[in-house]
């Protein structure tokens, strides 16, 4: 439960620090990289993946958007089950 609040709160964090740096406060690339890329994606990569996906709705790619959630939770889960696998064999 505490990583689901986390990853909430992450995302929730990447969207006002999202607008306030494009439409309030007009801050370079490098520091709004360093602030969404480095602060939140220590904090929460889901974060990253929330805003990475809003933004290509926001700019009307949705079959990107689409893709990218399907595409990054069926393979991410592919993974852990591939892993989780693997670990049996060891």
């Amino acid at each position: 439960m505490g990583t689901l609040v986390v990853n909430l709160l992450g995302c929730f964090l990447a969207g006002l620090i999202s607008y306030l740096m494009f439409e309030r406060f007009l801050l370079s690339q490098t520091t709004r990289t360093v602030l969404l890329i480095g602060l939140l994606g220590g904090f929460t990569t889901f974060s990253s993946f929330g805003l990475q996906s809003f933004n290509m709705l926001r700019d009307g790619e949705v079959g990107l958007a689409l893709l990218n959630v399907v595409l990054s939770n069926a393979v991410g889960l592919f993974m852990v089950w591939l892993g989780y696998s693997l670990g049996k064999l060891i």
